[in-house]
């Protein structure tokens, strides 16, 4: 299977900018707001969630019961051979929930890798895969670079990061936000740097930019927003492509897209939206994604972080339904907000 085309267009130069020793801050950059403890917090204030909240929620939980012949998820193979071939460079591959591969100026660059059964930190409980990957670690091309927007379960996989990074062909880059890189050394992975939101590091002809989101960060009951989260913005061959992670709605995509912007490409979080009081701070919507690619100033954008775990009270195949519904009454095209199968790759056409 060909890749699929969605781009048309080249856009002008992201960034001017003076790189110093690989990795340097823009003019502009403030970094992430501390709290007094030293905890991060976001941009902007924004309604907040307790353990009291959490415990409603999950009293008031029916289970999600799986509707007869399945979730209509669209999954297709991986084609390992286009994967790999010249021809499929740049590209940008959905290999389920919020993993990326985007091949891109040579480089093969891989977003919060996740390729374990379950979304958890015991193999026994937890999120489980509504449908298997599509590709084996083994069957990746050599990444070059793994980037992880923040320390959640079903963006950073202990799993996965190990296998990546005992590759025969040696570990790849690991770009992590602030606090996370001891979580790494921890492991035995030490070539991993850590970001603060607005700084800039070059891979070959890559430019990527750690930029601000809405979101928390928490892997332990003590450990609550001690490292940072964010999307990453990258700029090669002509093309700016962003990813944005998890997270809410708020000003800082209005902030990326005058400071980074247009976009050619937006790989922007639709999923684990429901129930809209408990999530609308943490998790974007269909009509809020939409909002999000406006904002952004993006040409394109494709769904992701749905489909793949049933990680809250929306159905796993719902997301798109409601995407199209938003689409059509905003009087966008597929062309502009599309999703695509996981499995599937499509080519980033200047």
């Amino acid at each position: 299977m060909a890749p699929t085309p969605i781009l048309r267009h080249s856009a002008p130069r992201l960034l001017a900018l003076v790189a110093v020793h690989g990795c340097f801050s823009v003019a502009f950059a403030q970094g992430a707001p501390r709290n007094d403890d030293g905890t991060f917090r976001n941009n902007y204030p924004h309604a907040e969630t307790s353990l009291a909240d959490f415990l409603t929620w999950q009293s008031h939980r029916a289970a999600l019961v799986e509707p007869p012949g399945g979730w209509k998820v669209p999954v297709v193979s991986t084609d390992l051979a286009a994967l790999r071939a010249p021809s499929a460079n740049p590209s940008v591959t959905w290999i389920g929930h919020a993993s990326i591969l985007l091949r891109l100026a040579g480089k093969n660059v891989l977003i919060d890798p996740i390729f374990s059964t379950r979304a958890s930190p015991v193999p026994f409980a937890g999120p489980q895969r509504v449908v298997p990957a599509p590709i084996e670690i083994a069957d990746l091309p050599p990444i070059d670079v793994v980037m992880v927007s923040h320390n959640h379960y079903d963006h950073l996989d202990e799993s996965t990061v190990r296998q990546l990074a005992a590759s025969p062909l040696g570990s790849p880059r690991f770009l992590v936000p602030l606090g996370l890189k001891a979580w790494f050394n921890d492991l035995g992975i030490a070539r991993v740097e850590e970001f603060d939101w607005w700084q800039t590091a070059r891979e070959g002809d890559l430019a990527i930019t750690f930029v601000p989101v809405q979101h928390w960060s928490r892997r332990t009951l003590l450990d609550r927003n001690r490292t940072l989260w964010g999307g990453w913005a990258i700029e090669g061959e002509g093309l700016r492509v962003i990813h944005l992670g998890d997270t809410g709605y708020s000003r800082d995509f209005r902030d990326i897209g005058e400071r980074l912007g247009p976009f050619d490409l937006a790989l922007i979080p639709m999923g684990a939206y429901a129930p809209r009081w408990f999530m609308e701070s943490k998790h974007l919507d269909p009509a809020e994604a939409i909002q999000v690619r406006a904002d952004l100033r993006a040409r394109h954008a494709i769904g992701i972080h749905w489909g793949t775990y049933a990680m809250a009270d929306d159905p796993p195949d719902e997301p798109p339904k409601l995407l199209a519904r938003e689409r059509e009454a905003r009087g966008l095209t597929r062309d502009e907000f599309d999703v695509m199968a996981i499995g599937e790759t499509r080519s980033l056409t200047r």
